[in-house]
């Protein structure tokens, strides 16, 4: 008999699933689940007879590191094994705010951007809410810290799986769980734009974060295939509304590629695109890396940029580069731990 996922399960599905169980026990179970045990053995305060029978139905999602590197500048970057055996990865990022971590949402991507390495390897599925949770709380315990903030861009596309995604957000921000609240949660998505309109209609108070990186279609159909769904009007059309929606100020990913989408024309445009919006740019000088023949920006270009956007109305900023040295964006790690050649995410 296959073995039921409980840790995707909220207190309420949890309580339906054994209701012969005092209520009291059931948020001992959940919490527990939410705590990181990667055994029914470790519930201490639970029955034997009652951890034996959760062992027998039910299954513990689980992160297990396969690799893990540790950056110059603290940063760390974890090959993660499911319990099927599928290989992801999650980036821990220590700010003076407290620590945050990138996690992944697939098993690979379906969206295969130019730049990004997990497209490269193809799409094996979707990940599930506790999964999710595992990226979170293996490292946690593995350094022995807690997490404060929580950002969805590493492999795949958040928005792709949707409704994962969403009870994942449910799950990591109850308050008998992980308690991040919604305001220490970004997500990450290249634009599809009905979900846009979708995840306007909750009304959550996470960051949205809009992977741009090009101020028209002629440069974004050659990079993002995406676009060539929902075009760059459409996609801002979205985000306007989003932000109307949920008075949130929307995040805008440019990662700044010589030639191609750094020059004082790009600025101009962004910049008039973006003109009246609650928004601010972050621009990411990409890595310059095999197969690809992109090469980062220089720092007067990047600079150059910002002072353009700012004239037109925009805020601005770089993102600090952290973990450079240990091939932390995203899909490079599981790329090269599989024999394939490492790309910017």
């Amino acid at each position: 008999m296959e073995k039921i996922d409980i840790k995707s399960m909220t207190p309420e599905e949890l309580r339906a699933e054994l209701p012969d169980l005092p209520k009291f026990r059931v948020k001992q179970i959940f919490s527990w689940l939410h705590r990181g045990v990667v055994s029914f053995d470790e519930m201490t305060d639970i029955s034997k007879e009652l951890r034996a029978m959760l062992a027998a139905r039910y299954e513990i999602a689980c992160a297990q590191i396969i690799l893990k590197r540790v950056s110059k500048d603290g940063t760390i970057k974890y090959l993660f094994q499911m319990n099927d055996g599928e290989l992801i990865e999650s980036v821990l990022m220590k700010y003076a705010h407290g620590y945050s971590i990138c996690i992944s949402t697939q098993v690979g991507c379906k969206m295969n951007c130019s730049f990004c390495a997990t497209g490269k390897s193809g799409f094996s599925r979707d990940l599930l809410p506790s999964e999710m949770l595992s990226q979170v709380q293996e490292a946690q315990r593995d350094e022995n810290i807690r997490i404060s903030n929580i950002v969805l861009m590493g492999m795949g596309e958040p928005l792709d799986n949707y409704d994962n995604v969403l009870k994942f957000l449910e799950l990591v921000s109850h308050s008998d769980g992980m308690n991040i609240g919604m305001r220490h949660i970004s997500l990450s998505t290249c634009g599809l734009v009905d979900r846009i309109y979708d995840l306007a209609e909750k009304k959550l108070q996470l960051t949205l974060s809009i992977s741009l990186h090009a101020p028209n279609d002629e440069i974004r159909n050659r990079t993002m295939p995406v676009n060539r769904r929902w075009n760059v009007e459409q996609l801002l059309t979205a985000c306007r509304h989003y932000s109307r929606e949920t008075g949130r100020r929307i995040s805008f990913e440019y990662a700044m590629i010589s030639g191609i989408n750094d020059n004082d024309q790009c600025a101009r445009e962004l910049a008039l695109r973006l003109h009246g919006m609650t928004a601010h740019v972050n621009l990411i000088p990409i890595n310059d890396v095999t197969d690809t023949g992109y090469k980062k920006s220089d720092i007067a270009r990047q600079k150059r940029f910002i002072s353009i956007l700012e004239r037109g109305g925009c805020t601005a900023t770089v993102r600090r580069t952290l973990g450079s040295d240990i091939e932390a964006s995203c899909g490079q790690l599981s790329r090269k731990h599989k024999g394939g050649n490492g790309y910017e995410g």
